[in-house]
């Protein structure tokens, strides 16, 4: 087996993952589960490739300080959510999409090009707080918590603790 090729076991076993994440936190997979099992071929080559789950519909770097924004859940999943009705490769889709109400259309790449990305956990300009904990912000789902350091998953959507950035 090449390592662009994957076992059904592998995609099963990452698309139950998938499916009870995304459940659990309140979002929906596509209903075409033989699209949805092509999509996760793809994340699975990606993670083998550059060793994360990148976006498959995108161009990936193998830099994951530079991918963090398309490392699935992408950053930008809850944006072209709420305003197509699914995200950029159409892994996620709207309860409207889900049920049939509404179809999915094509969604226009909302990723910034490269020259006008923010940097990871880049740290905004100091606001004057009464905070004795600094803030973070889930880049992903936008959870915030007060703590020393960001968790190491983040307790809605589920993503890893790199895709944190500081907020205040």
């Amino acid at each position: 087996m090449s390592d662009s090729t994957q076992s059904a076991e592998e995609v099963d076993r990452l698309y139950l993952q998938l499916k009870k994440d995304a459940e659990a936190g309140g979002y929906h997979l596509n209903p075409d589960v033989e699209f949805v099992k092509s999509l996760i071929s793809g994340l699975i080559t990606n993670q083998k490739r550059y060793g994360y789950l990148s976006c498959p519909c995108r161009l990936a770097s193998g830099d994951k300080t530079t991918d963090l924004d398309i490392i699935c859940p992408c950053d930008y999943r809850d944006p072209d959510l709420a305003e197509f009705g699914a995200c950029y490769c159409a892994l996620y889709v709207s309860l409207a999409v889900l049920v049939g109400v509404k179809p999915v259309l094509s969604i226009p790449e909302r990723r910034p090009p490269p020259d006008q990305r923010s940097k990871a956990g880049t740290i905004p300009a100091t606001v004057s707080s009464p905070l004795t904990k600094p803030v973070w912000r889930c880049r992903v789902c936008g959870y915030l918590c007060a703590r020393d350091q960001p968790p190491e998953v983040c307790p809605v959507c589920k993503a890893k603790g790199e895709r944190f950035e500081r907020f205040m």
